[in-house]
């Protein structure tokens, strides 16, 4: 049997370097919005005769000279394109334009430009701060759902200090998952979108669920067996080990097809995913339940 509960101050100590590192480069370097949050550029291009695939326009838009950044591109209908960028001059709209033509115009082909306008973001600052706030009820919610489901065993540790644990793990995996792209943001350009966003309320199911169910393992334990707090936690984590890692690893060979062989458009969508789900394991093992100890520590030093 591992003793992980033993050995928390290296889970604790490493969790500190990857939690307060990610916190340092999110500060430093920020993330970069894309068009979702700073609105832009549309265009709206159709083919008359056999419409390209996504990534031939965007391998035409990234030829141009000007330094667009990330965009997107959406197909329509049957014989359309949407071409979403940030805010370009009209300089830069003729580029793409002559650009467009000049891949996929042909004498049988006709390319034309059925709509340009400027777009505001999709994520507005009032959607942003609306957001914020049904984070916070949901954290709330899930500290007293969390305290009723482990009313039974509120002894040596009241049972809305689980909740509270399980929403400090979860906090820490979204930071990690942030941290790593402020830095991809700086290296490599990668901003942050709408399908960012979706990952990340994934990441926060995924966490909660994974250490709610090493918890109902631990509540088991304390119900069903007589010995130290510490014992029954250690044992706890190490029932659920193995059903942790196995689906956490079924779930990221998924992704890492995604990723690896997916289309653009998903490519840094599943590796927010994989980030998480790595981060989540680890903390749902390594971080969660070692944080009931240091609760229980810490009431019976204030008796």
């Amino acid at each position: 049997m591992l003793q992980i509960i033993k050995r928390r101050n290296i889970s604790f100590t490493f969790s500190a370097i990857l939690f307060v590192g990610s916190l340092v480069l999110i500060g430093i370097f920020g993330l970069k919005p894309g068009v979702d949050f700073t609105g832009g550029s549309l265009f709206e291009f159709s083919f008359s005769e056999n419409r390209p695939s996504i990534e031939e326009v965007k391998e035409v838009v990234n030829s141009i000279e000007t330094e667009l950044g990330s965009f997107s591109v959406q197909p329509v209908d049957e014989d359309s394109h949407l071409i979403k960028t940030r805010f370009t001059t009209e300089d830069e709209h003729q580029e793409i334009l002559t650009a467009v033509r000049l891949a996929f115009e042909t004498d049988s082909q006709r390319v034309l430009e059925e709509r340009v306008e400027t777009i505001g973001p999709a994520i507005s600052s009032q959607l942003r701060r609306q957001s914020i706030g049904i984070a916070i009820a949901v954290m709330i919610a899930i500290v007293l759902y969390v305290g009723y489901a482990f009313r039974k065993v509120s002894r040596p540790v009241k049972s809305w200090k689980y909740g509270i644990t399980a929403i400090i793990a979860l906090v820490h995996d979204v930071v990690i998952v942030m941290g790593v792209y402020a830095v991809l943001g700086y290296v490599a350009g990668v901003e942050v979108d709408i399908p960012f966003v979706v990952a990340l309320l994934t990441i926060l199911g995924y966490s909660v669920n994974d250490t709610i169910v090493v918890f109902d393992r631990v509540r088991e334990n304390l119900l069903t067996q007589s010995g130290r707090f510490e014992d029954s936690v250690n044992q706890g984590v190490n029932d659920s080990l193995t059903r942790s890692i196995n689906t956490s690893v079924t779930t990221l060979i998924v992704l890492l097809a995604l990723f690896l062989f997916g289309a653009v458009s998903v490519k840094y969508f599943s590796l927010a995913l994989i980030i998480g789900i790595i981060a989540g394991t680890y903390s749902s093992i390594f971080l969660a339940s070692p944080l009931l100890i240091v609760w229980k520590n810490w009431g019976e030093r204030k008796k």
